[in-house]
């Protein structure tokens, strides 16, 4: 089986089946196809099935001119049914791996698809788990599912790895094709032939490690090292401000320091799907050895409260004016989860929006990359244009995000009041009416 794939890799034979056809799903699909493998995307969504087979893009990081050009060639197709997976030879799961209502890890798409994917898998097939998870997951969940509902054998029948995806919606330099990859597999010859498949599509290196566990648990840490390091700042913002010192220039005095010290931010807390959630999954894992991840939980405990606090921090202000925050016109500029990105997911800049109007205050908010979101089943709309009338009717203006499309300046001049909680304005000489997070 290994040679006979690793020939088919060579001679791009291989039929390539992405599971998923979200922020992770859409660009590997995409560098799959660019690289000469016929690619079918698999979603259950049938919006996004036929937006991929008409060419049209609906993912930041993809290039619709790309897109509908590897469409019209016929080297990528999307579809709902998933009995086509008999007709691929690789199989990446790039599905949502979200925490249910108690902070646990919700692991119903990973299940629902690898049922979906054992009922049609063949012998001499590849499956890729790409999906943020628990250390295991591969080995202890997807596994026997794929081998109980197909009578295959893995390492035998079929080879079974986990590659952990890394995007960063909104990187202008490291894109899905040139990020480094790490690749972990059930057995030396699994490993080979999957890393040999990315190495076959991606510019970037590809790593191997010696097992799925490995692997999951290289990507917990990457995003677990950032979460505490951003919970050790936003503690240090909370006692800066008691202090009266700006922490934005103690980091920036810091980060002079060539060795030792990697410069890390304040802000209104965490956004997107990885950071937020993934330090969840090895705690709830960690618990399954008696083991407490004291300081992970201490870290997403500060996260956590970063909007809340943020909230607290906007009552001040205005009640230094004497207006209170039931009544008062609050202006947040951006609900994406960060600057120049359209996506929202996990954005703490909604939490912030929550926490306001929970004290009654009327909040409207402007971001030029996001028009209206969703949240708990309404819709909220932006408003259209940041104008000076929308400014100045604000009795406060919070930064949630900072957009480099946004004119700060102009910001400053035409606003009462501004809490600027990302160092936005770090540019702005008059800053009388600024006061930084």
């Amino acid at each position: 089986m290994k040679r006979k794939l690793l020939d088919k890799i060579e001679n791009k034979q291989i039929t390539v089946g992405v599971i998923g056809l979200g922020y992770v799903g859409l660009p590997l699909a995409v560098e799959k196809a660019k690289a000469g493998f016929k690619t079918i995307g698999f979603d259950v969504q049938q919006e996004k099935v036929d937006m991929v087979n008409k060419g049209q893009n609906y993912i930041g990081d993809v290039v619709e001119t790309e897109l509908s050009s590897i469409v019209e060639s016929g080297l990528l197709s999307a579809t709902t049914d998933f009995s086509h997976i008999k007709d691929v030879d690789f199989i990446a799961i790039c599905v949502p791996t979200p925490l249910d209502e108690y902070q646990q890890p919700d692991v119903s798409y990973l299940e629902s698809s690898s049922k979906e994917i054992a009922k049609y898998l063949t012998k001499e097939t590849m499956v890729v788990l790409e999906s943020t998870t628990y250390p295991g997951t591969t080995e202890e969940l997807i596994k026997p599912i794929l081998e109980n509902a197909s009578g295959l054998v893995c390492g035998t029948d079929f080879y079974l790895g986990f590659s952990p995806e890394r995007v960063d919606p909104g990187n202008l330099v490291y894109k899905t094709n040139n990020t480094p990859k790490v690749v972990g597999a059930i057995g030396e010859e699994a490993t080979e032939v999957i890393a040999e498949m990315y190495r076959a599509v991606l510019k970037g290196e590809v790593i191997t490690v010696s097992s799925p566990a490995i692997a999951e648990m290289e990507k917990i840490l990457e995003n677990t090292y950032r979460n505490v390091n951003i919970g050790l700042i936003n503690e240090l913002a909370m006692l800066s401000n008691k202090m009266g010192i700006n922490l934005w220039e103690v980091i920036d005095a810091a980060k002079s320091k060539p060795y030792g010290f990697q410069a890390f931010y304040p802000g209104p807390g965490l956004g997107g799907h990885c950071i937020p959630l993934d330090p969840y999954y090895l705690s709830w894992k960690a618990r399954e050895f008696g083991f407490h991840t004291s300081m992970i939980e201490s870290s997403m405990m500060v996260n956590d409260r970063m909007p809340e606090y943020c909230a607290e921090r906007v009552s001040k202000i205005l009640n230094r004016d004497r207006k209170p925050m039931n009544g008062s016109r609050i202006l947040v500029l951006g609900v994406a989860y960060k600057q120049d990105i359209e996506d929202f997911r996990e954005s703490p800049a909604i939490r912030v929006i929550e926490e306001l109007e929970k004290e009654g205050a009327d909040v409207v908010y402007f971001d030029p990359f996001v028009p209206e979101y969703r949240e708990n089943g309404e819709v909220k709309k932006g408003e259209p244009e940041l104008t000076a009338e929308l400014l100045g009717n604000a009795d406060l203006v919070i930064i949630t995000t900072a957009h480099t499309t946004v004119d700060y300046d102009f910001v400053q001049k035409h606003s009462k009041v501004i809490f600027d909680t990302k160092n936005a304005m770090k540019s702005i000489t008059n800053r009388e009416n600024v006061e930084l997070l």
